[in-house]
């Protein structure tokens, strides 16, 4: 089956990536990460019906026990996720990879590139693969977005038609990573060095949690790591982006957002190791 659950599509972003890109999101993860700032998009629809009664427009309707979405008439409310119980969305169009590739020409113009996120990703691998193979084609540069819960090493096929992963790593430290994800960090870490030594590896990504998570310990761990590799390959990027309460769950929208001390002393981790494309988020 290479139908997958696409959430979103954004037909034009230039900050997925290098260059103008289309970009689609994909629904399910394989992480339920306490801070998810999109924590919709983490399960399928079970079609328990709970946000139908809530949809003002009708969009949202039972049909042979499921649940159905007419995005043409949806107002964007979001009420629809908000009632649901489980961390997901009706919100959502089952593709093939044929109608991703239609888009794709359609945008061929005027874009430089496709990037896949989520949710995972790599959740959707056979979508993703004849995805790539006809992005490829058009001579679009392919990249994704992923948690790292996932054998790259093991896919020579799809990172053959991949040029490259920004990769997230949340926490170094394998029992903090457990209480945010509920998942072991072990194939994330393993990524983080084969994907570099591979070539492979755009960029990392670490959301900056105040006393939440053991921040100057992952980005030193991360750069002590990559710090042979940037001497070879000055393009592998980190991305520090700071920690916003801004549509996260409940429990995480007390912590405040990090400060510029904090946030420079972790850039200058970084620089000292090596990194000269480095932002600030």
């Amino acid at each position: 089956m290479t139908a997958a659950p696409v959430n979103r599509i954004v037909l034009f972003s230039s900050v997925d990536g290098p260059g103008n890109r289309t970009v689609f999101f994909f629904q399910g993860c394989n992480f339920n990460c306490g801070y998810c700032h999109n924590p919709e998009t983490i399960h399928l629809c079970n079609h328990c019906g709970a946000c139908v009664s809530v949809c003002p427009t009708g969009a949202i309707r039972m049909e042979h026990d499921e649940v159905r979405y007419r995005r043409e008439i949806c107002c964007a409310c979001d009420a629809c996720l908000r009632a649901c119980p489980r961390d997901s969305s009706p919100k959502i169009d089952w593709m093939e990879p044929e109608q991703a590739l239609e888009i794709l020409r359609q945008n061929r113009p005027f874009i430089r590139g496709v990037t896949v996120s989520g949710g995972e990703c790599t959740l959707q691998r056979d979508f993703l693969l004849r995805m790539f193979e006809g992005a490829k084609e058009m001579g679009l540069q392919t990249l994704m977005d992923s948690n790292g819960n996932y054998d790259f090493s093991a896919d020579e096929a799809l990172l053959r038609v991949c040029d490259g992963v920004m990769l997230d790593v949340k926490c170094f430290d394998p029992a903090a990573h457990r209480v945010l994800t509920r998942e072991d960090n072990a194939l994330v870490l393993e990524n983080l060095s084969f994907l570099a030594r591979a070539g492979k590896l755009e960029e990392v990504r670490t959301v900056i949690v105040p006393d939440q998570l053991p921040n100057v310990e992952t980005v030193r761990n991360v750069c002590k790591i990559l710090s042979p590799h940037w001497k070879e390959d000055a393009n592998i990027g980190y991305k520090l982006i700071r920690f916003r309460p801004l549509g996260v769950r409940e429990n995480y929208r007390g912590i405040s957002v990090p400060g510029e001390s904090s946030m420079e002393e972790l850039k200058n981790i970084a620089l000292n190791a090596g990194c000269s494309r480095i932002e600030v988020l």
